[in-house]
């Protein structure tokens, strides 16, 4: 009898610590993205950029897709977006009088030796706490037009860019973030 009482003891105990040590791994699981809650301004950019890749690949981790390569030259096409719509003053994903983000791609070495390209583009932006490369990829999700970008299983790079102004276009005094996130795959 006192046996059996031990062993059920013994058992209750080792099923809260199983129970303990899963929690601890779950939390581990997920790691927060370093710079996830900046505010973008004119000296942060390289963290604030790497905060949204990181994020865009939990999210993809999360419904079970591979993580996505964070690539240079799509930094750069994300960059050049942000920048022209402030040099420009429109928000949009085609520039006025310009090519098309795919074209912006294909013009770049990333398409070099590429037989296919294929290609993909979130842009938004927001103010106060809404600017944060976590807001911007938790508002992404949000909609069903960048979600199905983010979660589109054919991109295999990304690169995500962030100018901490916004256009005036916009009405908001300037004051904000205004992101782009270039995605694409090149097949040989």
């Amino acid at each position: 009898m006192l046996v059996s009482a031990l062993l059920a003891l013994l058992m209750g105990t080792l099923a809260l610590v199983l129970a303990a040590a899963k929690a601890v791994v779950a939390r581990r699981a997920v790691a927060p993205c370093p710079g996830a809650d900046l505010r973008p301004n004119p000296f942060d950019g390289s963290a604030v950029d790497s905060a949204g890749v990181c994020l865009i690949n939990q999210v993809r981790r999360a419904h079970g897709l591979r993580p996505l390569r964070f690539n240079r030259t799509l930094q750069r096409v994300a960059t050049s977006q942000v920048g022209q719509m402030l040099r420009l003053n429109y928000f949009a994903d085609v520039r006025p009088f310009g090519p098309t983000p795919a074209r912006l791609i294909a013009s770049t070495r990333y398409a070099a030796h590429a037989a296919r390209l294929s290609t993909g583009q979130n842009i938004g932006w927001g103010t106060g706490g809404y600017a944060t490369p976590a807001s911007m990829v938790s508002a992404w999700m949000q909609s069903p037009p960048h979600r199905a970008v983010i979660l589109a299983t054919g991109y295999q790079d990304v690169g995500v860019g962030v100018a901490p102004l916004l256009p005036a276009v916009l009405g908001q005094r300037r004051l904000g973030a205004l992101y782009a996130a270039e995605f694409a795959v090149r097949r040989r």
